[in-house]
């Protein structure tokens, strides 16, 4: 299984190789003595693994199998995270820290062989993309409703480098989790998504999303990110990028409230409407008696008329976005992706966002029930189908 994965990540870390040395290296790997020093616990906590990768590096002789054992770790790193978040460890952070560290190793380790930059840079995205869990999208033969749901890193580190995703948590403990539902079986599946402009530009969500749009079985896909005070169901999610704030490369769109910037697709301007539509059952997904309200939220922001609440697409028609209703940063992007690439592919699985309540630095009690809280919201929405 694991060389059939292999294949698929190193074909698909092709479109990324040009840019992987600026999107793997530098500012986030630049973070982790701080991290060492505050949470060295976190940090340090899948240590094992990356000596492990160092280690055994220093001895392969050609590219194939360095390769090979970038993505065995990777792939171990992210099966590890999982087991650990399923087994009543609730943090999304030793992932991250980990990642960085192997990616870190792969700069700074020799192989038995004089190695290119771009062999350097399959290694490093053989890793990236293992270690989100997109080499483990496997659904077992009798799911009669597959489900597919991403997170995110943390962001914001440089305010908090303690921060977590409550997101990113989600992902690692619902991943693989089966349930029965109006006599038929649901499975999830998941991974974990960077905050990185670079890699949304480069196609990242479309190469993601698209296996899993071709699949007839494929009811649901979720995409999930840290928001505001409760939960929100984004309903119009927008084109535009508009906000100042900057990705975990430190790197900013120039985009503005009063100047939005269109994403980019493989170099060129995304193309699409100004803003679509989710499809999820909201009403389902509105859990009753729970610790948080589940906002179906139509809250948008265009050019001409500012801030509103939008009751249908039609009357967006002549607007241009600034912030869909996930805002304008890349919680609403992959929303907005993840719809366009839906209708695109004729898909008949039900998209949307969800935004969960935010979570300053670290607090497990609170992010174990947003978990709960989320595991609920997708079993009702299935059983609505």
């Amino acid at each position: 299984m694991l060389k059939s994965s292999l294949t698929l990540i190193v074909a698909s870390s092709i479109i990324h190789t040009a840019s992987a040395v600026q999107l793997l290296g530098d500012v986030e790997v630049s973070r982790l003595p701080t991290a060492g020093k505050t949470i060295d616990e976190v940090v340090t906590r899948y240590q094992a693994l990356d000596d492990g990768l160092a280690q055994r590096l220093t001895v392969k002789n050609n590219e194939v199998d360095a390769t090979q054992l970038a993505a065995h770790q990777g792939h171990r790193l992210w099966q590890q995270a999982v087991r650990d978040v399923q087994s009543g460890h609730f943090d999304d952070r030793p992932l991250y820290w980990a990642r960085l560290a192997m990616l870190n190793s792969l700069k700074t380790t020799n192989a038995n062989f004089k190695m290119a930059d771009w062999q350097q840079d399959i290694l490093m995205s053989a890793v990236e993309k293992a270690s989100r869990g997109f080499s483990d999208i496997h659904y077992a033969d009798d799911v009669q409703i597959k489900i597919f749901l991403t997170g995110f890193d943390p962001f914001f580190l440089d305010k908090d480098i303690t921060q977590s995703n409550p997101s990113g948590l989600v992902a690692l403990a619902l991943d693989g989790f089966r349930f029965e539902v109006n006599g038929k079986t649901a499975q999830i599946e998941t991974a974990m998504i960077p905050v990185r402009f670079e890699d949304f530009d480069q196609g990242l969500i479309e190469s993601l999303l698209s296996p899993i749009y071709r699949d007839p079985k494929t009811q649901f896909v979720f995409t999930v990110s840290m928001g505001r005070s409760d939960f929100d169901i984004e309903r119009f999610p927008g084109r535009n990028r508009s906000a100042a704030a900057p990705d975990n490369q430190n790197v900013l769109t120039g985009a503005t409230k009063t100047a939005p910037v269109a994403p980019k697709l493989n170099g060129k301007d995304f193309i699409g409407p100004e803003f679509v539509e989710f499809s999820l059952p909201v009403s389902a997904m509105q859990v009753k008696d729970s610790q948080w309200k589940v906002n179906d939220n139509h809250t948008i922001t265009t050019l001409t008329r500012g801030e509103f609440s939008a009751m249908s697409l039609s009357e967006l028609q002549n607007e241009t976005s600034v912030e869909g209703s996930g805002g304008g940063y890349l919680s609403n992007e992959i929303s907005y992706r993840a719809i366009v690439l839906q209708q695109k592919f004729n898909s008949l699985a039900k998209v949307g966002h969800i935004h969960t309540p935010r979570v300053k630095g670290y607090d497990a009690d609170t992010e174990q029930a947003i978990v709960e809280q989320v595991r609920t919201m997708v079993m009702q929405a299935a059983a609505s189908l």
